[in-house]
């Protein structure tokens, strides 16, 4: 198994991607801490799909960050892989974006992400242990007429994810992005039809959704010592869509 005696954080863990990401880790060996907000009992669900453990924590808030991270050394010993899943998308026309929504989602996708990944490093540099981070960055190249807010918040994350590789290179610490495309989860359905979602579907090369076992797998070669000569890359997983 390509992740034995490897301990994973995954945030925003409670569903689609995040939940796959979890199971994947779980067949492939490593001990996961499943971080949920504010759904018990999907955090639970997901924590024994993948013989893990369930960690409630706010990650907009330092103090939540600071708990996920001690819960995990806690319950499962220090973690040497960091999934930054947790990202929210509330549509918004531009015209009528607000300086609140704004800082909602900067504060969720780009804010938590650097400072969880900060968190997560310290202690590995601290120990003088190895690992891997990833981000997960949609959305950052195409843009979208109702996300200027959440375009921005992937757009920095990919500044951040090659900012990060270059920091942490020296202490053996790699980080990754991963870039999905359209996949079959909750978060497109927000203000999209199944009729509107039917004909995105049509400009996919690959004529179908991306489930979240694509990403999952995707997560769990980054994370393995399979790529172990890979970091400050954006890694687009999206049917063809997108062809940097």
């Amino acid at each position: 198994m390509r992740l034995s005696n490897r301990i994973a954080i995954v945030t925003g863990a409670q569903q689609g991607i995040g939940a796959a990401i979890c199971e994947a880790f779980g067949r492939e060996g490593a001990r996961v801490a499943v971080n949920w907000l504010d759904d018990a009992e999907a955090g639970a669900r997901v924590a024994a799909s993948c013989g893990g453990v369930a960690i409630q924590a706010d990650i907009r808030t330092s103090a939540g960050r600071a708990h996920l991270q001690a819960e995990t050394e806690r319950l499962l010993g220090l973690p040497d892989i960091l999934v930054c899943n947790a990202g929210i998308f509330p549509r918004a026309e531009f015209l009528e974006l607000t300086e609140d929504t704004w800082d909602a989602v900067q504060d969720v996708n780009l804010k938590s992400t650097a400072f969880q990944t900060q968190l997560f490093a310290r202690a590995l540099v601290a120990a003088g242990r190895p690992g891997v981070a990833i981000t997960m960055s949609s959305s950052a190249v195409r843009g979208d007429p109702r996300g200027a807010h959440y375009s921005a918040s992937k757009a920095g994350l990919l500044g951040l994810t090659r900012a990060m590789a270059l920091a942490l290179a020296p202490h053996g610490i790699r980080v990754n992005a991963i870039a999905p495309g359209l996949t079959d989860t909750a978060q497109p359905r927000y203000g999209n039809t199944e009729d509107e979602l039917a004909e995105r579907v049509k400009t996919i090369p690959i004529a179908r959704l991306g489930q979240p076992s694509d990403i999952a797998e995707l997560a769990c070669f980054l994370a393995s010592e399979q790529s172990s000569w890979i970091t400050g890359q954006v890694h687009h997983i999206n049917g063809g869509l997108w062809m940097p």
